[in-house]
C-alpha cells in the first residue's frame, strides 16, 4: 500500500519561504508522477505543480509559476515543493498526491494516491 507523509508546513509571514517534503513508503516512487495539491477553508481541492516520473518536467498552475519548485528525489523516495514569496493566498492545507499516468493530470480526482497534508498558513 503505497502511503505519503507531508512535513514542513508551518506559519511563515508574507513574503517569506518555506520548504514541504513528501516521503513515500509501500512503493517504488519511481513508478509515479507526483503533485502537490492545496485546499483552503471552504474551498476545493486545487492543483499547484506536478513533476513527471523521472523528475524531467514539471509543470505549475499560473498562480505559483515562477515563485514554486516541485522537485524529487526518486533514491530518497521523496517529493519536495519549494515556496517562496508567500502571501496569504497560499495558505492552506498541502497535499501530496502520486499517479501512475505519463499525461498531464491537474484534476484531483486523478490521483488515487494522498497524503494526510501539512498546514501552511501565512500571516500578512
Amino acid at each position: 500500500q503505497l502511503e505519503f507523509v507531508e512535513s514542513g508546513g508551518g506559519l511563515v509571514q508574507a513574503g517569506d519561504s518555506l520548504s514541504l517534503s513528501c516521503v513515500a513508503s509501500g512503493g517504488t516512487l519511481s513508478r509515479y508522477a507526483m503533485a502537490w495539491f492545496r485546499q483552503a477553508p471552504g474551498k476545493e481541492r486545487e492543483f499547484v505543480a506536478r513533476i513527471s516520473r523521472n523528475g524531467g518536467s514539471t509543470y505549475y498552475s499560473d498562480s505559483v509559476k515562477g515563485r514554486f519548485t516541485i522537485s524529487r528525489d526518486n533514491a530518497k523516495n521523496t517529493a519536495y515543493l519549494q515556496m517562496t514569496s508567500l502571501n496569504t493566498g497560499d495558505a492552506g492545507v498541502y497535499f501530496c498526491a502520486a499517479d501512475e499516468r505519463i499525461l498531464l493530470q491537474t484534476a484531483a480526482s486523478a490521483y488515487p494516491y494522498w497524503g494526510q497534508g501539512t498546514q501552511v498558513t501565512v500571516d500578512s
